[in-house]
């Protein structure tokens, strides 16, 4: 079987320009109504609005290869290294640590070359004991054995794709570089979706291709608007419809060169991610909406953590004790609190009464 890589100059893809660009500005106005509007917010909004989205992004594009990793780990990780004030920070492990780090390099230097180095430096940080499950991989540097995907049980498996040899790896991989560096006859949307598909096609490493991929995609994402701040998230999309991505890289993978379904699927991906920008950051939103329809109002410190812990995850029922542990006051000091955003209509009791009394935002109610 032939693969597209089989086949000379395989990396001068091909596309139906018409279908293409009719979809790409479709997308690219959509893009730009969605970033007028996240960067409309104040600085502190749209710092939120990146948390969360980086967060769930990073979540996602790990569950594609069937990594879960804890999402208030990642959230601290990148608050952290962002200088992003939070509540509920929690501790982070070393590996959360270094996954967020790649993402953060891909995408607060968006603008610097890529190189062979800092792909190896990404791959270093996925795999930072030099194993892959029970396997010792090559680990920053690129593989020196064959690469197939897989799937199905031991002794019934099927082959969906058979990368470039190994010794061909080197000079794609220049090649590769060489492009992303320095072509500037393509789209910038369009980069970022030939990329993704050049990239894994040459499957690089022993493993983390695909996050390796995921990250790149971002990068080049960020190119195309010029900006640091990530409002949405391919990956999670690419995660909902898993099935037909694979589906779509193989039968591109098995052809010779014309490109124009994988981008025209990349196309959509992409427009799904900015439309569900309105699910994945309505408590960006909601915060948003709350402090400025609350700006006369006064508040002290204990209550802006409180309130704002409400749209960052906070669960269960808010009660007066919960406030005294959370705030590090007494019960009193939690209680007088409480009192006063009632008055001032922020807060609402529950029907609940006793030990059982707890309170709800006014705002959160229908």
């Amino acid at each position: 079987m032939r693969y597209i890589h089989d086949y000379d100059n395989w990396w001068e893809f091909s596309y139906d320009t018409e279908l293409v660009i009719k979809e790409l500005g479709r997308v690219r106005a959509k893009q730009g109504m969605v970033l007028g509007r996240m960067l409309s917010l104040g600085f502190d909004f749209q710092d939120e609005a990146v948390l969360s989205n980086m967060s769930l992004e990073l979540v996602q594009s790990s569950e594609i290869e069937g990594e879960k990793l804890n999402f208030d780990e990642v959230r601290s990780s990148i608050a952290r290294r962002l200088g992003i004030e939070t509540a509920g920070v929690v501790p982070v492990s070393r590996y959360v640590d270094g996954v967020v780090e790649m993402l953060l390099d891909a995408t607060q230097r968006y603008a610097e070359p890529l190189t062979h180095d800092r792909l190896f430096g990404w791959h270093n940080v996925l795999f930072p004991t030099g194993m892959s499950g029970l396997y010792r991989i090559d680990v920053g540097k690129y593989r020196s054995g064959e690469m197939q995907v897989v799937s199905g049980a031991m002794g019934m498996e099927k082959v969906h794709y058979k990368a470039p040899s190994p010794d061909r790896v080197p000079a794609e991989m220049e090649r590769f570089i060489s492009w992303v560096n320095e072509c500037d006859d393509v789209d910038a949307v369009l980069k970022a979706g030939i990329a993704h598909l050049w990239l894994v096609s040459i499957h690089p490493f022993d493993d983390g291709n695909g996050r390796i991929t995921r990250a790149l995609t971002d990068m080049l994402l960020a190119r195309s608007e010029g900006s640091r701040k990530r409002f949405y998230s391919v990956s999670a999309v690419m995660k909902l419809l898993q099935k037909e991505y694979y589906e779509v890289l193989e039968r591109t993978q098995h052809g010779c060169g014309d490109v124009t379904e994988w981008l025209l699927w990349f196309l959509r991906c992409l427009d799904k991610a900015l439309d569900s920008t309105e699910d994945t950051l309505s408590g960006v939103m909601r915060k948003a909406e709350f402090w400025e329809r609350h700006r006369a109002v006064s508040f002290n410190e204990r209550q802006r953590k409180l309130l704002n812990m409400q749209f960052d995850g906070f669960f269960g029922k808010l009660t007066s004790s919960k406030w005294a542990k959370i705030a590090k006051c007494s019960s009193d000091t939690a209680l007088n609190d409480i009192n006063d955003l009632i008055a001032k209509g922020v807060l609402k009791k529950n029907d609940e009464g006793g030990r059982s009394t707890n309170y709800t935002l006014v705002d959160f109610l229908l």
